[in-house]
């Protein structure tokens, strides 16, 4: 059975790019266009893996990031912010905010494939707050 990667972004660039990449390789994406309907998504389906932009419409992905850990059906649930906020200290807050890893945009097809399979097969380590 394929891994089930939920990808929440708003720009369609950047979906079509994700999921051609991914589905070329057997992953089924699921994606949602805002924060609200990415946790709502993220709780019905329960993904092998949460791809997050930060930067969306309504509410940010660091906060969608906390309410997502904030679910205990969620707490095994990969989630790695793929964004183009690089500025120092940016990494450090997607991580406190409770995402695993962080992936800068724009994503580099040739490596984007091995970062989603690394963060795939890293056994989730829990956030002490």
């Amino acid at each position: 059975m394929s891994q089930r990667v939920l990808y929440i972004e708003d720009n369609e660039q950047n979906l079509y790019l994700v999921r051609f990449l991914l589905e070329r390789h057997g992953y089924q994406v699921v994606d949602a266009l805002d924060g609200q309907a990415g946790i709502e998504l993220a709780a019905a389906l329960v993904p092998d893996l949460v791809l997050l932009d930060i930067q969306l419409p309504r509410m940010d992905g660091y906060a969608v990031a906390r309410k997502l850990r904030a679910n205990a059906a969620l707490e095994q649930t990969p989630i790695v912010a793929v964004t183009s906020y690089a500025m120092s200290g940016d990494r450090e807050k997607a991580l406190a905010a409770g995402c695993d890893g962080y992936i800068d945009k724009p994503i580099n097809p040739d490596t984007f494939l091995q970062q989603v399979e690394f963060h795939l097969s890293q056994p989730r380590k829990k956030n002490v707050r």
